[in-house]
């Protein structure tokens, strides 16, 4: 029996189990989500992305001495501007809302062109131009968050849309068919499988951060962020996994946050979170990687340069929790702080006008981030 195999047997157990669809009373092996082993094949057999221990020992002990000073902290999710403040089902119908599109802003325009929206005083890109539409719609009474009105094919329509996410720029946001039809998908398993509720569906993983994560990716398919490499199936679940990692931040880990292994959650492997580990000295690319990167070519989602990049930032961001715990063995750190840490720290670079001397994100179009 092959690994996949034998991972797949074990989720389908944890899955049974979890919707009491067994009589089995003792409490489940929690299986692992398989993106850290996947992580660390990928890093094992890249050609044309690597790590330099050094540089990631060195940004370990950077990086925990930054958070500290910062307190960087679970609370530190809710404090920003735009994100929920209430620790209720509503919030948790909007973090549900806001990672099902949670996918692809980057730009094909000028700084001053790209897909941006005015909100509150302010002028939003990238992840937080999302969260300021649904901020936006919800001021204006636009039930956004509700499955029911995801599936009212009448009501929630293409044209809504447009008109929801509308940017102050001649550059509308990417993928909005794709990003209705994550709509459309996920109103229509909640229906079937969780009488309508998210919440059913944490309830179903019986606080538990891994069985959460195979229960999202086993039952919504756009959140499957499955490929193939080197002959196997390698398993990156970037946007399941940020969807419980915002839970647990939103909730303080508690209520609907609680989660027992929590730490099994991995960063999320999207195309910001490279860009700085590369800045960082932590990856490093080949010669013809880097030039397609630096000339802004697309590389295509599943491509083999795409999946290196993504898995070994995953691998990457890993050796640096275990150097910062084994330096700190009482630090409260896991991979979800480093992967906000760093994203918060690039953004902030962005905006002080300091990203001159970094290569550029690498650019894949897909809705797995």
């Amino acid at each position: 029996m092959s690994d996949d195999e034998d991972t797949d047997a074990s989720l389908l157990a944890l899955l049974r189990q979890s919707l009491s669809l067994t009589e089995n009373t003792a409490t489940p092996a929690i299986p692992e989500t398989g993106v850290l082993s996947s992580a660390k094949f990928i890093y094992n057999n890249s050609i044309d992305v690597a790590i330099d221990s050094s540089s990631t020992k060195l940004a370990a002990t950077n990086i925990y001495n930054l958070m500290q000073s910062k307190q960087y902290s679970t609370h530190s999710w809710s404090a920003h501007d735009l994100h929920p403040k209430a620790k209720d089902k509503a919030t948790l119908d909007f973090i549900f809302t806001m990672d099902l599109l949670n996918f692809s802003f980057w730009s094909e325009s000028s700084e001053e062109q790209r897909f941006a929206v005015e909100y509150r005083g302010k002028r939003w890109t990238g992840y937080w131009s999302l969260v300021a539409c649904l901020q936006r719609a919800i001021d204006q009474d636009v039930p956004i968050t509700d499955s029911h009105f995801w599936q009212d094919e009448g009501e929630c329509t293409l044209e809504l849309l447009q008109h929801l996410f509308r940017s102050t720029t001649s550059e509308q946001i990417p993928m909005l068919r794709e990003r209705l039809d994550c709509l459309r998908e996920a109103g229509t398993v909640l229906y079937k499988t969780y009488s309508c509720s998210f919440a059913n569906c944490i309830a179903a993983a019986k606080q538990s951060a891994a069985a959460l994560v195979s229960l999202l990716v086993q039952d919504f398919p756009c959140l499957r962020d499955e490929h193939q490499f080197e002959g196997r199936r390698v398993r990156i679940y970037k946007r399941a996994q940020i969807l419980v990692a915002d839970i647990w931040a939103c909730f303080n880990g508690e209520s609907y946050g609680t989660f027992h292994d929590i730490d099994s959650i991995t960063m999320f492997a999207d195309y910001r979170i490279p860009q700085m580990l590369h800045s960082l000295g932590c990856l490093m690319f080949s010669p013809p990687l880097e030039g397609r990167i630096r000339r802004q070519e697309e590389i295509k989602s599943g491509e083999r340069y795409e999946v290196e990049l993504r898995g070994c930032s995953i691998w990457v961001v890993e050796l640096i929790r275990r150097q910062i715990m084994n330096d700190h063995p009482d630090a409260k750190v896991n991979s979800i702080l480093i992967d906000n840490f760093l994203y918060d720290t690039l953004k902030e670079k962005e905006a002080a006008g300091e990203m001159t001397d970094m290569i550029p994100h690498h650019r894949t179009r897909s809705i797995w981030y």
